[in-house]
């Protein structure tokens, strides 16, 4: 009798384990184990076979038996896994929250590549945009992701078989979407971690990158949600999430930025980016909401609404009307699931704001 009743409870922690209720955690197989510690790490990615570089930040107050959330986070064009992390807005904010933290180096720099590390993502490397042969719709549209009179030819030699015009402009040694899916699972087996609170964010490229994340089937899986730092798709690449349930979405933009500007409110179609050296096509951020609205059953036609995220740089707006804001204290529900934010700034991260706009989505829907 005692047996067959150590049976039932052995079975009850199991089904426990693998049907946790509502807001409960859900640990990774890192829980219990020594881990990682705060450094700088590398690991080879099994898709490509290349020793790629990360580094961790562990919060203050780690318990390796208490499922922590992740975010993943991702630099911009020409940066490193030092851009976010060696910020003390970022990993303050982490501890104080229990966040794991860890952010990884593109490719680029070093054979075969000379330029720039970089993260790739739909368009990027082919330079081809997401509306296909479709120029009597746009005019002028040459289905390229960049005007290549005004544009130099930024591609990278990894590229050579893939690009199909001079408008591509990121690596092509590795799958950056498997290597991203990779990472967490290397994380999660050294780490205890939530698999059901993880993020991706960054910043320019790497912003650009998470939209990818979350746009992409075979990473969507992987992350709760995701927010892009001054950072857009290519034009036309319009897909919404990959994943049926619900993906929360925040973009921040630079309502003076040159570089990926956002468009004006409520206007859906691409803009373009100029800075006097290059012009690449973008989707605005309206278009972009919109249509991360509608697949998460929000209303993706109208003018946004405004949302008061507590913060008065920035200008906040959401489509989904029953959404009331944050009235200030601490972060809790009424949060919209796709948030399009813009500040008066150029194309710049500015985190000792941004960074706790970012963390405050995640908070806010992290269950």
């Amino acid at each position: 009798m005692k047996h067959a009743i150590d049976s039932i409870i052995r079975l009850l922690a199991l089904v426990a384990v693998a049907s946790p209720a509502s807001g409960a955690a859900t640990p990774s197989n890192g829980c219990g184990k020594a881990g990682l510690t705060s450094g700088t790490y590398t690991m080879v990615d099994p898709g490509s076979g290349i020793t790629r570089t990360f580094r961790v930040h562990v919060p203050t107050g780690y318990n390796k038996s208490t499922a922590a959330p992740l975010v993943t986070i991702f630099h911009g064009w020409g940066g490193n896994e030092s851009e976010f992390l060696s910020n003390k807005t970022v990993t303050s904010l982490a501890n104080q929250r229990g966040y794991i933290l860890v952010a990884p180096r593109g490719l680029g720099s070093g054979a075969p590549d000379s330029s720039n590390n970089s993260w790739s993502f739909s368009g990027s490397t082919t330079g081809l945009d997401g509306d296909g042969a479709n120029s009597a719709v746009v005019p002028g549209d040459t289905d390229a992701i960049c005007d290549a009179a005004k544009t130099p030819d930024y591609s990278y030699p990894s590229c050579h078989t893939v690009r199909q015009n001079t408008c591509s402009w990121t690596q092509c040694q590795a799958d950056d979407v498997a290597f991203a899916v990779a990472l967490v699972a290397y994380v999660e087996e050294r780490l205890c971690v939530d698999t059901g609170r993880v993020f991706a964010t960054g910043g320019s490229n790497g912003g650009m990158f998470s939209w990818e994340l979350g746009q992409n089937s075979a990473s969507a899986s992987t992350f709760k949600a995701i927010a892009s730092l001054v950072g857009l798709p290519h034009r036309a690449y319009l897909s919404a999430q990959g994943k049926s349930v619900e993906m929360p979405a925040l973009v921040i933009t630079g309502t003076m930025d040159t570089i990926v500007p956002p468009g004006a409110w409520d206007d859906p179609s691409y803009t373009t980016t100029s800075n006097g050296s290059d012009r690449y096509y973008y989707t605005g951020a309206t278009a972009i909401t919109r249509k991360w609205a509608e697949k998460n059953n929000c209303s993706g036609t109208g003018n946004a609404l405004p949302f008061n995220d507590g913060n008065a740089k920035t200008d906040c707006r959401r489509y989904c009307a029953n959404d009331s804001g944050w009235s200030g204290g601490s972060v809790g529900s009424g949060w919209p699931k796709v948030l399009d934010c813009r500040a008066r700034m150029g194309h710049t991260y500015n985190l000792s704001w941004s960074w706790k706009l970012i963390m405050d989505f995640f908070d806010a829907h992290s269950r």
